[in-house]
């Protein structure tokens, strides 16, 4: 096997299928990335881990076909770090040569026909805009859990009806659900799907700069225990998780007593001020009254913080606290210039979304439920 690969291009490439390859795989071959030569004139990189599958096809001047396995991380630091030059790749008996102007690497061949067989390339869904994909997956993700104790809580869950997406996770603190509109090939399309919520960010993070991503959900993507994501040449699986997740919209509160608009910025910042003399595990409290909401941590001998932020009240005044962490996490999410509260009491739920003006339309395409914390009054 050789070839010549602009340093960019391969760079790219290679950091894209080896984003998610184990550190300490539990076979040798499973740190592969897995380079295929076509002299047609392209190489195809992938890589697959019996979880998650990821592929890229990439223009390339191929002077010879062929097949080489080498360690997928060590190929893309050496890659990121080549001068910006034309980078010549060739097969050296059992090792595989890596040049670039005057650098030279020499990698070691691991067993190509020891690696797993690829998922097959799974067929579109429907397709969904790259940039609106890549925001729901933040915003929802942001609620799922990262500890081991739940794992069916450690995903997202995307339903689809037809042409709307529902995502939605939980770590039983929040709960973030976004609903948008998509393009699937069939109207009556159904779906429902467990993502593990790192993988589905890290994919969207790495396929939402193009236009469109296509979606393969169900028998499209190979089987019902996996999800497909395609953009361009790039191409990935997932295996979901198993479990039935448990019902949480009854989460959502039926009615609202008092709702309050603060400018999302300004409340952020203050929050992050305030929440320095909050010890582990304190909440800040937050006094919603006409004109303005204060918020405060601290209590008794320990350090204290107070502050006032500008808001609008509709409705009775209401005292409650959050964890701050899980406050700024919905503040950064609703990605509005004003966000919106909806209480009934200081002990029940809280929902915050967006609205673009003071005044204006609260946008319940995104909700973001927060658990309040009991504190001593």
């Amino acid at each position: 096997m050789k070839f010549r690969v602009e340093r960019e291009v391969l760079a790219d490439a290679v950091t894209w299928v080896a984003r998610g390859l184990p550190a300490r795989p539990p076979v040798p071959v499973l740190a592969g990335v897995l380079i295929d030569a076509d002299e047609e004139g392209s190489i195809t990189l992938s890589a697959f881990d019996y979880e998650v599958s990821a592929k890229i096809t990439v223009p390339a001047e191929v002077a010879e076909g062929g097949q080489v396995l080498v360690l997928g991380r060590l190929l893309a630091d050496i890659s990121r770090n080549l001068p910006a030059k034309p980078v010549d790749v060739a097969t050296d008996g059992s090792k595989v040569s890596v040049t670039c102007g005057s650098s030279r690497f020499s990698l070691m061949q691991m067993p190509a026909d020891d690696y797993p067989t690829l998922p097959t390339a799974p067929e579109a869904s429907g397709t969904i805009a790259g940039d609106v994909f890549t925001q729901a997956v933040a915003q929802v993700s942001v609620a799922a859990d990262r500890g081991d104790t739940l794992p069916i809580l450690t995903g997202v869950r995307v339903e689809i009806d037809g042409s709307t997406m529902t995502l939605l996770a939980t770590d039983r603190y929040r709960l973030a659900m976004r609903e948008l509109t998509w393009n699937p090939n069939a109207t009556d399309a159904s779906h429902l799907a467990l993502v593990p919520a790192r993988t589905l960010s890290e994919t969207a993070k790495a396929l939402g700069a193009s236009g469109s991503i296509e979606l393969a959900l169900g028998a499209n993507a190979g089987g019902d225990g996996l999800v497909g994501f395609e953009a361009g040449q790039r191409r990935t699986t997932t295996r979901l998780l198993d479990g039935e997740y448990p019902k949480v919209t009854s989460i959502f509160p039926t009615s609202v007593d008092t709702e309050a608009v603060v400018s999302t910025g300004e409340l952020i910042e203050a929050v992050k001020r305030v929440a320095l003399v909050a010890e582990r595990n304190t909440p800040v409290r937050l006094r919603f009254t006409d004109g303005q909401v204060a918020i405060e941590a601290g209590t008794g001998d320990d350090a204290q913080a107070s502050e006032a932020v500008e808001s609008t009240l509709t409705g009775p005044e209401i005292e409650i606290a959050f964890n701050p962490q899980f406050l700024l996490d919905g503040l950064g999410a609703v990605g509005t210039a004003f966000s919106r509260f909806s209480f009934t009491q200081p002990s029940r739920p809280a929902v915050l979304s967006g609205q673009d003006e003071q005044d204006g339309e609260a946008d319940t395409s995104y909700r973001y439920v927060l658990m309040p914390v009991r504190f001593a009054s």
